[in-house]
């Protein structure tokens, strides 16, 4: 019998917010033997190194994704001595792995019936778990998936904007980034008094809606969390019309954004998966 993530109240708060607003819920995944750090030992030796990311912790807030120094231990020794050593590690596409796959669909079958009645069925679901030193950053960024973090061990705060903010996330970074661009997105200082702090500690989660950028600033112990993703045909359009736009405004055109929800972003969508076919990157 699977273990229940998620109290039923946070089921009905998430039914109502979803898919547009952040939400800090609750989970009951704790003690769960396959978030302890043996058993993500053990994965990480099965997992291909090219899905498994770590680095130093202590970063800025604002660096760049590619001027991330990265490690020189394995990521064996780094998650062995994560408590001292000041880094940080992403075990990504967890679904990879059977085991971690299992546990991956489980949690997400739990909000399902919520997310299939506002933005259709579930695609493309990919989970992460983030295991990091006391005192590690998370640089400002934007996802491009739907995101439910559950946090399992340690305390971590993240600093959320509205994804909807053009003067932090303007239209041109997305039609970058859906062309091959970074995701992480430029920081001002002055950005800082303008974002929704939330505060995870072990038995919290936090619903993160598509492409809020974000950043996170880990507690005084070490941290274990993991994310749940997933994404939409909406999502999926939505991206391909910001690609398409970016042509466009290469070709000094300003183009109308993608058509909110419940509107699905069909033309630009076809004419870009066309194109992409052909060999244009935009």
């Amino acid at each position: 019998m699977k273990m229940m993530a998620f109290p039923g109240e946070s089921i009905e708060s998430f039914e109502e917010s979803y898919p547009d607003s952040i939400l800090k819920l609750k989970h009951e995944f704790l003690d769960h033997p396959l978030m302890e750090i043996p058993s993500l030992l053990a994965l990480s030796e099965r997992l291909p190194a090219s899905v498994i990311e770590h680095n130093i912790g202590a970063l800025p807030i604002g660096i760049g994704q590619h001027d991330v120094p990265k490690h020189t231990a394995t990521v064996r020794d780094t998650i062995d001595a994560i408590e001292e050593n000041g880094s940080w590690v992403v075990l990504k596409n967890i679904e990879l792995d059977p085991t971690y796959r299992a546990l991956l669909h489980d949690v997400l079958s739990e909000v399902r019936p919520a997310v299939e009645a506002h933005t259709g069925p579930m695609l493309n679901l990919v989970g992460f778990i983030f295991i990091s030193s006391p005192h590690s950053v998370t640089p400002f960024h934007s996802d491009p998936e739907y995101n439910i973090l559950l946090q399992t061990r340690g305390e971590k705060t993240m600093t959320l904007y509205s994804g909807a903010d053009e003067s932090i996330i303007p239209a041109e970074f997305h039609e970058i980034y859906h062309t091959g661009g970074p995701r992480t997105v430029p920081w001002k200082d002055e950005y800082e008094g303008r974002g929704v702090a939330v505060t995870l500690c072990p038995g919290d989660a936090i619903y993160v809606p598509l492409k809020w950028p974000h950043y996170v600033k880990n507690g005084p112990e070490v941290s274990v969390s993991l994310s749940v993703t997933w994404r939409s045909r909406w999502s999926y359009g939505e991206a391909d019309t910001r690609a398409f736009n970016k042509i466009l405004r290469n070709f000094g055109i300003d183009p109308a954004p993608p058509r909110a929800l419940p509107h699905y972003n069909v033309a630009k969508s076809t004419v870009w998966r066309a194109l992409r076919k052909v060999g244009v990157r935009g």
